[in-house]
């Protein structure tokens, strides 16, 4: 059994390792990057440190929508990089059994699907459960671990 944080994309519910969430925080001031990939919208000071913001639903290739005072970023710990991960809506922290959880279909690797690592079943509810270290390629990490070493002032 393990807890996931589940949270919602566009009123399908996804979680992630609750061990590798640090912070939950509301949307924030995000200073754009230049040249990033769309669903990179910038970063955050969270406490003189600099964390990139990406936005999930951009990143699974849905429609960009505006964030309104339900928007959270998710503070993930991905590779001793922190990560701030923007979802719509946070909904709770869950207990999953192994048994309740299914190995993804892997029809098109380009789906979001490649990022999924399981498909658990609770109640009603279908959840698709994140590897949240395969949300950002080896190179897209590396940037994101030097960003990191600079501080920015308050």
């Amino acid at each position: 059994m393990t807890q996931y944080l589940t949270f919602i994309l566009d009123e399908e519910y996804y979680g992630i390792d609750i061990s590798s969430v640090i912070e939950i925080i509301g949307i924030q001031k995000i200073t754009q990057l230049p040249q990033q990939p769309d669903y990179v919208n910038g970063v955050i000071n969270l406490r003189g440190r600099i964390i990139p913001a990406l936005d999930v639903r951009t990143r699974f290739n849905k429609k960009r929508i505006e964030y309104d005072e339900r928007t959270c970023i998710i503070v993930v710990d991905v590779k001793d990089t922190m990560v701030g991960f923007i979802v719509d809506r946070v909904d709770e922290v869950m207990t999953i059994s192994d048994e309740s959880i299914s190995e993804p279909p892997r029809f098109n690797e380009d789906f979001k699907g490649r990022y999924v690592q399981g498909i658990a079943r609770v109640e009603d509810n279908i959840i698709m459960l994140l590897e949240s270290g395969l949300l950002l390629s080896s190179q897209e990490l590396h940037a994101t671990k030097s960003l990191q070493d600079v501080e920015m002032l308050e």
